[in-house]
């Protein structure tokens, strides 16, 4: 039985990616799998429909065409409510969805019984190691932030010797040591910048110190569910504001990455500890979309503080959407290739991958939306 999948062009503002490349094209259509696609969907990623496994693949000219067909519907966004509707009862749809965000739209897919999987709910565990599309994206996230923050910055990264004499290696402070933040180490380090990195979490400090950075103790351990971290009290951000703040006053680059799944960003930088920074300091604050860690931040705008330099980018992937949707597209194979056999879709919704996974299945919310 032949699975139809089918992918439009992105409606978010500034949206680059595509959530199926040629690569994976290829490697579905083993699986007795045939395309459903928007004309110019890869476009922006860099490809062609011309690309495409043309046997397999269908192109039309408006994505209500391929939607009105599809029994699965892969995704870089969340879907419109306008495409939840134009979508066939009992089709699945798989993408980052933001579920703590969009309650609506989870009823609204639930009642049209439409099944959803939420990628960035996809457990961390070995086994969905290739399936997190959460870790692959902000990989390219705390890349990107350290090139953006390079881009900015008044002074070399390295340290330079010079027949007019020595130039001293910026100072980068890397707050949270998640994906993001160990990429953004990592890319700092290679950039010749010293690097200093903070996480909440104890477990990190030694993947900080394996790629050359220093770890910034500030005696708060905040182990959370998951992976991620819990909240912190209102004396433990006191004492954690302390400690960042000094260090801060003496860095040239800060990025941020601290996030609260379901929770807004927590806030770490207040305008007092940016008016103690040095001018021509750049802050990077990948908390941006969900509030941002600094107090001064404007989503996607650039503020000039006193010659401090804050940026709050919302979606850097998009920056990079070849590699980028390379990443995601793999990510969403190994996750659905499992389900597909010969007789069509068949999703084991008990299995752990797909039941943390799952948001909707069959008119019920399988969704926690209290967190």
């Amino acid at each position: 039985m032949t699975i139809k999948i089918a992918v439009v062009n992105e409606s978010q503002d500034q949206e680059t990616r595509v959530a199926l490349v040629p690569e994976i094209c290829n490697k579905l259509s083993s699986k007795d799998v045939s395309f459903l696609i928007e004309k110019n969907a890869g476009a922006a990623s860099g490809f062609l429909d011309s690309d495409y496994p043309e046997d397999h693949c269908v192109f039309v000219d408006n994505g209500d065409q391929a939607l009105k067909q599809a029994d699965v519907f892969f995704k870089v966004n969340e879907p419109s409510l306008d495409e939840v509707d134009s979508l066939k009862k009992g089709a699945l749809i798989v993408s980052f969805m933001a579920p703590y965000q969009n309650k609506n739209l989870i009823e609204k897919m639930a009642s049209s019984l439409i099944n959803a999987f939420s990628v960035e709910m996809i457990p961390r565990i070995s086994r969905a190691q290739s399936m997190d599309a959460l870790s692959s994206q902000a990989s390219i996230a705390g890349y990107k932030a350290v090139i953006l923050a390079a881009n900015h910055a008044n002074k070399f990264f390295p340290m330079l010797t010079t027949a007019a004499g020595t130039v001293r290696p910026a100072q980068t402070l890397i707050i949270g040591a998640g994906v993001a933040g160990l990429q953004a180490i990592a890319t700092a380090k290679r950039l010749g910048s010293r690097v200093i990195a903070f996480d909440v979490r104890s477990s990190t400090k030694e993947q900080i110190e394996s790629l050359g950075a220093q770890f910034l103790d500030t005696g708060i351990t905040a182990e959370g569910d998951g992976g991620y971290a819990r909240e912190l009290t209102a004396e433990e951000l006191v004492t954690q504001k302390e400690v960042l703040s000094k260090t801060m006053a003496q860095s040239d680059i800060v990025i941020t990455t601290a996030a609260v799944p379901g929770k807004a960003a927590p806030k770490l930088i207040d305008k007092s500890t940016v008016e103690s920074m040095i001018p021509g300091s750049v802050i990077i604050d990948l908390g941006a979309i969900s509030g941002g860690n600094c107090e001064l931040t404007d989503p996607d705008n650039e503020v000039d503080h006193g010659g401090v330099l804050i940026l709050g980018p919302t979606n850097l992937p998009s920056t990079m959407p070849k590699h980028a949707s390379e990443l995601y597209s793999r990510n969403l194979f190994n996750f659905l290739s499992p389900a597909i056999t010969e007789d069509g879709l068949n999703i084991d919704w008990n299995d752990e991958v797909f039941k943390g996974a799952g948001l909707t299945r069959d008119g019920e919310v399988l969704f926690n939306q209290e967190g």
